[in-house]
């Protein structure tokens, strides 16, 4: 169910021990009040709470960002559940939402990349289920011409995970083989896009036939309904001698399946762990065939190594988005009244893409 603003069922003190609702009695100290999805306890969907709260403070090398879009994200789902905290310092105000696009509000004093009334997507700490938010100048840049606000939300957190895991971390080179899990996901299908730009081969698993039909329009060559058939034997057939490296979003079940499916050398990347956290490794193929294992995720990541990675990964793709070579999969737009009901629809897995928060006119 949606919620009304102010309209909470309970009120629990937030991480600093104020009392959330308090912060609708209206401006203090001249401070501007807008609407935010407030995490107030952890639990299912209905624990989303659009509340007012004071406007989000940038610093001197930060820009405010007046929100128009917001990405919704697995972590999301398990962020509300109590699963995944946000980094140190935890904010007074426990707003969801890692990724967001908008209209530059204010720039900080050091802050000579941006002005006022630029398009900007920006991948943030959390806090972009609101109105307005504030990010490091460097984690935000400019929204191709050609994409609207909704395209460009859909872009940050998905091909920015999926740039990563390619190119970072498999280190994969044109011409070599991936397999892609969730191939009609978030970041499965922005992982399939930058691999057919890449030049690499692609296969994925899906979950049903709608969902394999669009993967292959993503660019995959092969595309498996892992409910019908056994992944493992439909890789080693298309793939001959095994892949280059496997993207992963389930862990635990699948860590014994996907090295079996890597050649000599090959790397399995942990984006995700759906079915849980720990997993038995045959050491001795490990060693044998020279076998990686790595884990990546943004948000914890330091911040030069963050910004790092989301200006290279600007620089090299805005031109694709631009032209339509790259697009973000936009599934269904939710209000931000409804982010409960957006969970609940991700947490369906019946998405092909992104779901997406729209915050109200201004």
């Amino acid at each position: 169910m949606s919620l009304e603003i102010g309209k909470c069922a309970k009120d629990p003190l937030d991480a600093a021990g104020l009392n959330v609702s308090q912060a609708g009695s209206g401006p203090k100290n001249g401070g501007v009040i807008i609407k935010a999805v407030v995490l107030r306890e952890f639990g299912d969907p209905d624990v989303l709470c659009v509340d007012e709260v004071p406007i989000a403070q940038k610093g001197l090398d930060d820009i405010l960002i007046r929100v128009r879009a917001a990405g919704v994200n697995r972590a999301d789902l398990l962020e509300r559940m109590g699963l995944y905290p946000p980094p140190d310092p935890q904010p007074r105000y426990h707003i969801l939402g890692l990724e967001c696009a908008g209209v530059v509000e204010q720039v900080g004093e050091r802050v000579t990349r941006f002005h006022q009334g630029d398009r900007v997507m920006a991948l943030v700490n959390g806090g972009a289920y609101a109105e307005y938010v504030a990010c490091p100048a460097d984690n935000a840049w400019l929204i191709p011409p050609a994409l609207d606000d909704t395209q460009a939300a859909g872009i940050p957190e998905a091909f920015i995970t999926a740039y990563d895991a390619l190119v970072q971390k498999a280190e994969l080179k044109m011409g070599q083989r991936v397999l892609i899990h969730a191939g009609a996901g978030g970041v499965g299908s922005a992982a399939i896009q930058l691999a057919r730009q890449m030049g690499l081969h692609a296969a994925a698993t899906v979950g049903s036939s709608e969902k394999a039909e669009h993967a292959k329009q993503f660019g995959a060559e092969v595309v498996i309904n892992y409910h019908h058939e056994d992944f493992v034997r439909e890789v080693l057939a298309w793939s001959d001698q095994g892949v280059d490296a496997v993207l992963d979003f389930v862990g635990q079940d699948y860590l014994k399946r996907n090295l079996a499916v890597l050649r000599t050398g090959g790397i399995v990347v942990v984006i995700g762990t759906l079915s849980g956290v720990k997993g038995e490794l045959d050491l001795g193929d490990l060693l044998k065939r020279r076998l990686t294992v790595r884990g990546t995720a943004l948000r914890s990541r330091q911040g030069y190594d963050k910004m790092r990675i989301i200006q290279e990964f600007a620089t090299a793709t805005s031109a694709f988005f631009q032209t339509g070579q790259l697009r973000a999969v936009i599934d269904q737009v939710f209000m931000l009244e409804e982010a409960s009901q957006a969970h609940r629809y991700m947490a369906s897995n019946k998405n092909i893409g992104k779901i997406i928060l729209r915050m109200p006119p201004n």
